[in-house]
């Protein structure tokens, strides 16, 4: 019978096989998609829902403070793909929000259904000592208000430690270790490896103590390094002792005389952690977590249904607290400026030139601002984008609305750029700032490629034509070009510190030379105004905008538009710090389920924690490489907080 050419061939085996397998990906597709689509709207309602209606809370509540995270002024917009590679890396993103932690403790200490707080730090993730030090002062504002303030902890790092030293009571589990090791760090130098390898970095820079760049142009660290280092680092150790030793009642010299004593200590103790904790008065009394249970019970109130004591998480507080009152006609804009800093437009947890600038001049316009904060925690990055900042705030002074910068962990290089342009700037004794120099550098591989037969050559009209060609060493030329530029952003960065902090020039080049400060010896130097808290700042900015004395400042915060996800939690009615912090648990929770899927069983990648340095270190190499713009200026430290 004659073959129909109008009717389909009949599929062969294989074909009907590849076209049911697509068809089972597409549809395994379109359900997750549908399922994830339905969790969303049901979390939203439940959020709603819970919102509306919030139970009374019972007399004699436990706050339970789990600081699980890092603690930062502006959690980063990672969204969930950048949280499941951090997690690949063997990272823990989590963070929480200091204004979020600052307004749980605040407001508990004001309610009478609280009469105690549970302070957890086993999950406390890497949090400048800044930032632990205004945790610390809200600490003791609920302690000052009458309420005790218990710590428990299978066991202290440093970081952990330093805010239970500041509640009434420290516990420990018996098996626990309180490990504290001062401050410094070891970098890795590449120039030996590189010289192997056939790499140059080509550094220039402007300021002998401007180091961001050392570890690919050197094999160890300069004099001026260590210098500056051991200066900061040895004043970053005073304030965390001094802390400790003041909230604990210790003597002066008690702590660094435990790290030192440990060998000797610890094997009279038996190899016992926690009695020397003990025995050294770190710890109060050794307890597990039943035992922890059974005594705040008895201090508290028992939930019989739950059989614990009676409390409430930091998440369903926070939940609690009532937003600022909006129908105030006055109020304070607040910015932050937290992260690297760009020249274009960024989300949180960087500083975009044109998104940063863009929220500070909305700030400006706002009829109902009379003054600005600007947060900054930053180690710099581009002089373009710090400047298209610095002069946003400029305009603001000028605009006759004042400006005050209150200082992070870190406000070092670019960062002290974009600060230096406030009516006052206030740093804490432990911030980081300073480094008033600029680096630039030009990443090449000639010689590299050389090794393994691969060359350059062609012809082109200018010497200039391929000149920042990575494949090809840097013309002499080019190198000395550059460093007229980076001389020329050197001597305006200085020049506009001696204007705007109205110093002599002499007494700014004194101190620059891209050297890093603590804040005590910023403010030595008067490249700060006074040290203080972030409560002082909107005491200061309040006073300037000459707002009635003894008012409440009610603060408005400017900041990158909201994701996606967060939009649609506001469509259900939360307010924006609610939709935020759901937004964040849902994105945290996910990727930590599609991270442990990549991984197997929650395994991080083998050797991803040794590996993470180089990573960072070299990844900000690679990054100068693929710009490759000779005549771009950083103004970078190339450091945080410890």
């Amino acid at each position: 019978m004659a073959h129909d050419p109008t009717r389909p061939r009949p599929r062969s085996l294989t074909g009907r096989i590849f076209a049911g397998v697509v068809s089972l990906l597409d549809g395994t597709r379109r359900l997750l998609l549908n399922l994830l689509l339905l969790l969303l709207i049901a979390a939203g309602a439940a959020l709603l829902w819970q919102r509306l209606h919030v139970p009374a809370l019972p007399e004699k509540t436990t706050l339970v403070l789990d600081l699980a995270g890092s603690i930062v002024d502006q959690p980063s917009a990672g969204g969930v793909r950048g949280q499941v590679l951090a997690q690949l890396r063997g990272q823990d993103e989590r963070q929480l929000r200091l204004r979020d932690v600052l307004a749980v403790l605040d407001a508990a200490a004001r309610d009478e259904q609280v009469t105690q707080a549970l302070l957890l730090l086993d999950d406390l993730r890497p949090t400048g000592l800044v930032t632990l030090r205004e945790v610390a002062a809200g600490l003791e504002r609920f302690k000052a208000s009458g309420k005790k303030v218990v710590a428990w902890g299978a066991g202290y790092d440093q970081r952990g430690y330093f805010l239970a030293a500041h509640a009434n009571e420290v516990w420990m589990h018996p098996m626990g270790l309180v490990f504290i090791e001062g401050y410094g760090r070891y970098r890795s130098y590449y120039k030996e490896a590189f010289d192997r390898i056939g790499v140059s970095a080509n550094v220039v820079r402007a300021g002998k103590f401007k180091n961001a760049a050392e570890t690919w142009s050197a094999s160890g660290p300069s004099p001026e390094t260590v210098e500056s280092d051991r200066a900061l680092y040895g004043s970053l150790w005073a304030t965390w002792t001094a802390g400790v030793e003041r909230a604990r009642k210790l003597p002066a010299g008690h702590v660094a005389a435990y790290v030192d004593g440990i060998p000797g200590t610890l094997q009279a103790a038996g190899g016992d952690t926690a009695r020397l904790a003990q025995e050294s008065r770190l710890v109060d009394a050794l307890k597990t977590r039943d035992e922890m249970r059974k005594t705040l019970v008895e201090r508290g109130a028992a939930d019989e249904k739950n059989k614990t004591f009676r409390q409430v998480s930091f998440g369903e507080y926070l939940a609690r607290v009532k937003p600022q009152d909006a129908s105030k006609s006055d109020s304070i804009a607040v910015v932050v400026a937290q992260g690297e800093i760009v020249d274009g437009r960024t989300g949180p947890g960087l500083v975009g030139g044109l998104s940063t600038a863009d929220l500070i001049r909305k700030a400006r316009e706002a009829e109902d601002v009379k003054a600005l904060i600007v947060r900054v925690n930053s180690p710099g990055g581009s002089a373009y984008g710090s400047e298209l900042v610095r002069r946003e705030l400029e305009l603001t002074r000028a605009a006759g609305k004042p400006v005050v910068v209150s200082m992070g962990d870190l406000a070092a290089s670019g960062g002290y750029w974009i600060s230096m342009a406030a009516d006052e700037i206030i740093a804490d004794e432990a911030t980081i700032t300073g480094s008033i120099g600029v680096v630039g550098m030009m990443p090449s591989a000639e010689d590299a490629l050389a090794k393994i037969g691969i060359r350059s050559a062609g012809t082109t009209t200018t010497w200039l034509a391929g000149a920042i060609d990575p494949k090809r060493n840097p013309d002499p030329r080019l190198l000395a070009a550059v460093q007229s530029g980076i001389d020329h952003a050197y001597g305006h960065f200085v020049g506009l510190v001696a204007k705007q902090r109205k110093l002599p020039r002499e007494r700014v080049e004194a101190v620059a030379e891209g050297r890093v400060w603590g804040g005590k010896d910023a403010r030595s130097h008067a490249l700060v105004d006074r040290l203080g808290t972030w409560a002082d700042a909107v005491a200061a900015a309040s006073q300037r905008a000459k707002l009635p004395e003894g008012a409440t400042a009610r603060l408005r915060y400017f900041e990158p538009e909201a994701g996606r996800l967060q939009k649609l939690l506001k469509g259900f009615g939360l307010q924006e710090a609610e939709a935020a912090q759901a937004a964040a648990h849902f994105e945290q929770g996910l990727a930590q389920i599609v991270g442990a899927g990549l991984r197997g069983e929650g395994a991080v990648l083998p050797g991803a924690g040794f590996a993470a340095p180089f990573v960072d270190e070299l990844g900000w190499l690679a990054d100068v490489a693929a710009r490759r713009q000779p005549f771009a200026t950083a103004t970078h430290c190339l450091c945080g907080a410890p």
